[in-house]
């Protein structure tokens, strides 16, 4: 089974150029419906009272705040395995139907606490800066053809090295600082770069629900500490 649906659905690498933007254009189509359900779905959060409460629960702790994060990782693990499926397309989409929300209510508390210390007003800055990244580095991927794939490394030492120091600075209460953040929005435009071109080399025809679910991972943690940057800086205006 696994092997005709292989055949049916070849690598879009190589696939007729036909085939080729079709892939992409339901790719990006996917990660386009993805912000949008993202944001229809954070704006709807905020307003209920117990969403506040929420925040203010994860922000009462490091450590509780770490054990969301933990929560979220699993909730990850699971909407990835669920969208990379291929026999059926209803599971595809509740994989990412689940990541998407997972994002929003982790994002909920960040978001609120953004409101209280600035007002807002970098939020939209953050998402418009966050726009004109990915759309710069994927322009980088689609105009001159590089693989990306060398990056794979980096960004998996990367990320545990990321990981290692959220969690000692849970545990032990120390603050990560504004450069972490810088460190990070690299960390996450490496990832859009690397997920790129992966897309485009190592997925098959019909793999586009899961290739979105990946290019959203990226463009929601680059969002994420744009965003915490961004409020870092305002707090020192």
């Amino acid at each position: 089974m696994g092997h005709s649906l292989a055949a049916s659905n070849p690598f879009v690498a190589d696939s007729e150029p036909e085939s080729r933007a079709d892939f992409i254009r339901k790719t990006y189509l996917h990660l386009a419906g993805a912000v949008m359900a993202f944001i229809g779905i954070e704006t709807v959060l905020l307003q209920l009272p117990i969403i506040h409460q929420f925040a203010l629960f994860a922000m009462s702790s490091n450590l509780v705040w770490l054990g969301i994060i933990g929560g979220f990782m699993i909730v990850s693990w699971l909407a990835r395995s669920l969208a990379a499926q291929s026999e059926s397309k209803a599971v595809q989409y509740s994989g990412l139907a689940l990541y998407v929300v997972a994002e929003a209510l982790l994002f909920a508390p960040l978001i609120i606490f953004a409101q209280l210390v600035t007002g807002g007003g970098v939020i939209m800055t953050a998402a418009f800066m966050t726009l004109l990244l990915f759309g710069g580095l994927t322009a980088v991927v689609f105009f001159t053809g590089s693989d990306f794939s060398f990056l794979k490394t980096t960004l998996t030492v990367g990320a545990f090295v990321a990981l290692g120091l959220i969690v000692s600075g849970a545990l032990f209460g120390f603050g990560l600082g504004t450069w972490f953040s810088v460190g990070m929005i690299a960390f996450a435009s490496g990832a859009i770069l690397y997920d790129t071109s992966n897309v485009m080399r190592h997925y098959r025809e019909d793999q586009y629900v899961g290739a979105s679910l990946e290019l959203f991972a990226s463009v929601a943690l680059l969002f994420w500490y744009v965003l915490r940057l961004l409020i870092s800086l305002y707090g020192r205006s």
